[in-house]
């Protein structure tokens, strides 16, 4: 007879971490999902800023036209980005091209003086602190889904519950370096 109940016992603390560790690990995607969604309207907000930036710059620098173009292009593939990996090449892209559309800026200074570009370029540092932050948190999530998918025993009730692991959204980093000062007009 407490060979029965050791037994129910055992099968009834089985099930109950199953269910535990099947919920956590729904949590867990759950999260990784809406750190994505995060990271989307993020970049959202980043491309709609980008075309009221190259009508500013144009008014400016008009003969800079391919490089309003390559712009236009890198947006376009960027908003067209299909998976982590592919939105992580298409964000590089873009980034290289606005950081190309800025250092052009650099050449005009009654652009610089531009209320309208400096708030449009305060807007999209912002934007890009923000798309960093909804970064780190992303691949946070991924990380931790990813470690209860793959350690034991949770790997188990992840294979049973059919969940994959999810890839890093890694974009490059700027160049880190010393910051150069400049007090010339």
């Amino acid at each position: 007879m407490v060979a029965v109940w050791v037994v129910v016992a055992a099968l009834v603390l089985l099930a109950l971490y199953v269910a535990f560790t099947y919920n956590r690990l729904v949590r867990t995607r759950v999260r990784v999902e809406n750190a994505w969604s995060q990271i989307d309207v993020q970049l959202r907000r980043r491309y709609d800023l980008i075309p009221n930036l190259v009508e500013t710059v144009k008014g400016y620098a008009a003969h800079e036209r391919e490089l309003f173009e390559d712009v236009a292009r890198a947006r376009s593939a960027a908003q067209a980005a299909q998976g982590v990996q592919g939105q992580a090449q298409a964000e590089n892209q873009l980034t290289r091209s606005l950081s190309r559309l800025i250092a052009v800026a650099e050449n005009y200074p009654d652009l610089k003086a531009s209320q309208n570009f400096l708030a449009l370029q305060e807007e999209l540092t912002s934007t890009e602190s923000r798309i960093a932050y909804a970064r780190q948190f992303y691949n946070d999530e991924v990380q931790l889904l990813n470690t209860l998918i793959q350690a034991f025993p949770s790997n188990i009730v992840a294979r049973i519950g059919n969940f994959q692991p999810r890839e890093f959204f890694e974009i490059d980093e700027p160049a880190r370096g010393p910051v150069a000062v400049s007090f010339q007009q």
